[in-house]
């Protein structure tokens, strides 16, 4: 009988640290000599969050939609080819923000190929900061987060260096009342102990509300290829202009002065950039819930036509 290959699911919300965190364990994992393949999602039709997979590792990425429910038969057909083309130790999931990791088990679990994997374990990284503020979020996406939080077999509370103590230990209370059984760590930057994520025990899951893309949450992606670089002063003031129902962006842009690219991630109103060493096209990826693209298109191409 083939041995069977360990599957982790890793779920969050957007902007909750779930790249991070895979770029960590696939780090473990390869300094331990294991062989894994990476399943990454993305909502729209282009990937930026791929450099982090080392290219030493096989990679299938799967587009323009969500693998918990428009493209789960995708999600099927990229595991049976991975099971048919690699001998592998372990396959690392990485969902888009806005799925449920009960709809991706059950894909996981599909009779054709289920007895080749060890039972999955979902691994939740919630952003306490998000949480905080959870009652300004649409009811959608609340249902969506606390699912997220109540079917982990690990749950990591993410981002806790940006509140006190006290807020901490007030929200750790409350998501433990929600997933009383599963393995907590509090961190900051998703950093967590080595190898801590195959040691998760695998708990029974409950019944659960859906809460897909489409349906329910009204999440939409918006790309804007850049063609030229702009001032990063009218970028920062555009980014504090933005509605509060874009949740996430992320891409690459140029500046004004400057020969760089830079790798740019937002989530939850906090910026960052980071230089890219090598040039890429300058796509720019904005997600979020009942997103008016028309304008979000006229803001871009406006800030593209300014001069330095």
């Amino acid at each position: 009988m083939s041995k069977q290959i360990e599957v982790y699911i890793l779920s969050g919300f957007l902007g909750s640290g779930k790249t991070t965190l895979l770029t960590q364990m696939l780090e473990q994992e390869q300094k331990n000599g294991r062989k894994v393949a990476v399943v990454m999602n993305e909502l729209g039709k282009v990937s930026i969050d791929s450099d982090a997979v080392p290219d030493s590792l096989p990679l299938a990425e799967l587009f323009d939609g969500c693998i918990c429910c428009t493209i789960q038969e995708k999600l099927e057909s990229t595991m049976q080819g991975l099971l048919m083309d690699k001998e592998l130790d372990a396959v690392y999931i990485e969902t888009t923000g806005a799925a449920h990791p009960i709809e991706v088990l059950d894909t996981v679990l599909s009779p054709i190929f289920a007895d080749r994997f060890s039972s999955a374990r979902i691994i939740t990284l919630l952003d306490v900061l998000r949480w905080k503020e959870k009652d300004g979020l649409s009811i959608q996406v609340k249902q969506l987060i606390r699912e997220q939080v109540r079917h982990a077999d690990m749950l990591i509370l993410n981002k806790t260096d940006l509140l006190s103590e006290s807020e901490v230990a007030s929200i750790l209370y409350e998501i433990q009342s929600l997933s009383p059984y599963a393995q907590t760590i509090l961190t900051s930057f998703a950093k967590i102990p080595e190898d801590s994520w195959r040691q998760v025990k695998k708990l029974e899951k409950e019944n659960h509300q859906a809460a897909h893309v489409n349906d329910k949450l009204h999440l939409k992606t918006f790309v804007h290829r850049f063609t030229s670089s702009i001032n990063l002063d009218q970028f920062e003031d555009w980014l504090r202009s933005l509605p509060d129902n874009v949740y996430r962006i992320k891409g690459y842009l140029s500046f004004h002065h400057t020969s760089s690219i830079y790798l740019f991630q937002y989530s939850y109103g906090t910026p960052l950039y980071l230089k890219e060493p090598v040039k890429v096209p300058l796509n720019f990826v904005l997600i979020g819930e009942n997103l008016d693209i028309e304008t979000l298109s006229s803001q871009l191409n406006e800030l593209e036509q300014t001069k330095s």
